[in-house]
């Protein structure tokens, strides 16, 4: 598709978002209208504002961790975009480092998997894993339970949430993913500009054909911005970081490490381009300090390694050799992208404070 498809398209997609907003505490709460997102997917349990209320209490508590010293949010900042931002490997408990650089947590109901290799297959099964993991939040479940059901306060809120449904595991990762789930970022200026109320710059909307054109920066394969605005197919890939020439030699087995199939060794999870303003460093290793470190490596870093994803057409020439200023294009274009509204929004900040 050639560059002024691409700008033609982006102005038929100027069309109105409507905002829903929250009921009564008790009630459903009530998603706001994304008409340019794909369908949103949601789980057969109801989520209720005080479902809700309940999980971002939980997210904001260190009595989640063995010691009481960390939290979910301690390493999903949302000043951050809900990843722990400028840090390589979050610290967990007892000051352990963790061995891959922290996701971020937005628009989680259309994944289909969770972390880097994917071994969570929805959001409330992947609540547990920091929770219990000894190097993160070392607590047991069991005593995680314990500890709700003596708190006067959580078995006020739990009963508000479940009714008389006695606190269990199943409850606690329920309530927290009601509260994941509507950590949503759509309101980005790329947002914006689809629905008509602001206009892209000329860099921006020249980064935005960019990505898209697979001629340039050949982005559109893994990251989608071209046919919805959330900005990743969420599948796994090797983007060829490593030169690697077996599959023995990926130390971080990622993806092949979670199925135990050889030929996936080295592939990670394809994270969204909304929100990286917030979410430096990149990769599933951190290695990247700056986004200008990301597109030089696009440009001319990219290895031709064992198992590299197909969809890396440049591969072969050693990355798209963008210019400079194609590059800072793309640059500003990912800024259009980054939804401000997202990491100042009252209704996701710790209630604690």
């Amino acid at each position: 598709m050639t560059g002024k498809m691409w700008v033609i398209l982006l102005l038929l997609l100027l069309v109105c978002f409507g905002f829903g907003k929250a009921g009564k505490n008790g009630s459903l709460y009530l998603f706001p209208q994304m008409p340019l997102f794909p369908a949103m997917p949601l789980p057969e349990h109801p989520i209720t504002n005080s479902g809700v209320a309940l999980g971002r209490f939980l997210f904001y508590d260190t009595l989640l961790s063995r010691d009481s010293s960390i939290s979910c949010g301690s390493c999903h900042k949302q000043e951050y975009a809900f990843s722990d931002g400028g840090i390589r490997f979050s610290k967990g408990i007892d000051g352990k480092l963790q061995k891959r650089n922290t996701l971020p947590l937005f628009n989680l109901n259309w994944h289909t998997s969770f972390f880097w290799d994917g071994r969570a297959e929805c959001v409330e099964s992947q609540v547990f894993h920091p929770i219990t993991d000894s190097s993160e939040m070392a607590l047991t479940v069991s005593e995680l339970v314990s500890r709700l059901r003596r708190s006067v306060f959580y078995r006020r809120k739990f009963r508000e949430a479940f009714g008389g449904k006695e606190i269990d595991s199943e409850l606690i990762g329920n309530a927290i993913g009601q509260f994941e789930r509507t950590i949503l970022s759509y309101r980005s200026k790329f947002d914006r500009a689809i629905k008509g109320s602001t206009m892209l710059s000329k860099q921006e909307l020249e980064g935005f054909v960019l990505m898209n054109d697979m001629t340039k920066g050949d982005c559109l394969h893994c990251h989608t911005t071209d046919s919805d605005p959330i900005g990743s197919t969420f599948e796994f890939s090797n983007n060829g970081l490593d030169t690697f020439k077996y599959y023995e030699d990926y130390k971080d087995a990622g993806r092949g490490g979670v199925t135990g199939v050889m030929e996936e060794r080295g592939m990670f999870k394809i994270p969204s381009v909304r929100n990286l303003a917030f979410t430096a460093p990149y990769m599933h290793d951190g290695r990247f300090r700056t986004l200008e470190e990301v597109l030089s490596f696009y440009s001319s870093g990219v290895s031709l390694c064992v198992g590299i994803d197909s969809k890396m057409g440049f591969a072969h020439t050693g990355g798209n050799h963008l210019s400079e200023k194609e590059q800072e294009s793309i640059i500003a274009f990912l800024m259009a992208i980054s939804d401000s509204s997202l990491v100042a929004d009252a209704q996701f900040a710790n209630p604690f404070r």
